[in-house]
């Protein structure tokens, strides 16, 4: 079976709700990340087969297929097809797997994984808010109603119960927020994201524009302290996971060229990885955010190796929990993970996010000299994808 190599690797800089990405259609902030891709490969845009793009809220402006408006708003031909994929917020992760395995099979060459959302502009959860009526418009059908009594899925309640299961106290959760941002702060100062960055207008929601390229995560805040973070009010009573140990809203679009030897040929270009491992799982709905830890453990056995064997770890930080309950179960090192922050101070553009880590990892990879690493997040309904790189 052929390789899949991973030969680009982009995104946008992480936009705050209603900040300077605002003013973008999500179908055109993504165009801005494939336009970006043909520009670093230096690809003959007809000689891209597909794009699998993830969005979670695939309604509104992300709506009628948003992979596909993508390629239409971009300067890819009418000739390449697009299809939108969504596993929750391992959405574009799983746009990865699906591409690799398309270039793997030999179906195709080469295949642009991608992701985008506007959190700002297509508000979180608002496909499942639809007005219901005589039962219809709930997500939650009988026979799962049946599975599963009285049950109402919320992260938020998986985020609690994850802490509470690993020992996990509120200063633990506030130190861990306190340390991403010092981690996403130290990186911006260091020029860390540079490579990895599109730089794209700066466009608020009103429509204003003045010329300046938004080019930095915008939701970093460097000079927060434990105390700044201690005195946010927690989101349940008696919990121990507030709004600053979560991750951040954000607007953000990122994607990955993934070819095969022969796309290697056609684009005569050097590889930046080679795809090692893909695992999913499914895991309990009800704690729901806990799956990367059993996804990790399965990954590792697939591919035979030890979490030492990998050099950097990208976990979503979808809530402080989840990483923290991820290094004990795994026994890995806390030095390996997330080494230019992550998600609660870079942002969580949900559809966005797996392509986002990605690209992160491979540069930091190729930055710190790394061989492998590990990239894993929790994803509603109890799901997780896990994916293991090697640097070229």
């Amino acid at each position: 079976m052929a390789e899949a190599y991973i030969v680009g690797a982009v995104r946008t800089a992480g936009g705050r709700k209603g900040g300077r990405l605002a003013g973008w259609h999500p179908a055109d902030l993504a165009a801005e990340v494939l336009n970006a891709l043909l520009d670093r490969t230096g690809a003959d845009p007809a000689l891209i087969e597909d794009v699998i793009m993830g969005c979670v809220s695939q309604v509104g402006e992300q709506a009628g297929n948003v992979a596909r408006n993508a390629i239409l708003a971009s300067r890819l031909p009418e000739s390449v097809p697009g299809t939108s994929v969504d596993r929750q917020c391992g959405s574009s992760q799983q746009a990865l797997h699906f591409a690799a395995q398309a270039v793997m099979s030999g179906a195709m060459d080469i295949v642009i994984a991608a992701g985008v959302e506007s959190m700002t502009r297509v508000p979180m959860g608002l496909s499942s808010q639809l007005p219901a009526k005589n039962g219809f418009g709930v997500p939650k059908s009988p026979n799962v109603e049946q599975r599963y009594p009285g049950v109402q899925f919320s992260q938020f309640t998986g985020a609690e119960m994850i802490a509470r299961n690993y020992g996990l106290s509120r200063e633990d959760l506030d130190r861990y927020a306190l340390l991403s941002h010092q981690r996403a702060a130290a990186a911006t100062r260091a020029g860390r994201f540079n490579a990895e960055i599109v730089p794209v207008e700066a466009r608020l929601a009103d429509g204003t524009r003045n010329g300046e390229m938004h080019t930095a995560d915008e939701g970093i805040r460097a000079d927060s302290t434990l105390e700044s973070i201690g005195s946010v009010k927690l989101i349940a009573d008696g919990g121990r996971v507030t709004a600053a140990t979560a991750s951040q809203i954000c607007d953000g679009a990122a994607g990955l060229m993934v070819v095969n030897e022969a796309g290697l040929k056609k684009l005569g270009v050097k590889p930046l990885a080679r795809v090692h491992h893909m695992t999913v799982i499914g895991h309990d709905p009800v704690i729901m955010l806990e799956a990367p830890l059993p996804a990790t453990q399965h990954a590792l056995r697939k591919a035979g190796m030890s979490i030492h064997d990998i050099d950097l770890y990208e976990v979503n930080e979808a809530f402080a929990p989840v990483p923290l309950a991820w290094l004990k179960a795994t026994g890995a090192d806390p030095e390996r993970l997330n080494i230019h922050g992550g998600a609660i101070a870079l942002g969580h553009p949900l559809g966005g996010s797996g392509a986002k880590l990605m690209t992160t990892l491979i540069h930091a990879l190729h930055t710190h000299g790394k061989r492998y690493g590990l990239q894993t997040m929790c994803e509603g309904g109890g799901l997780a994808n896990v994916t293991i790189i090697e640097r070229l």
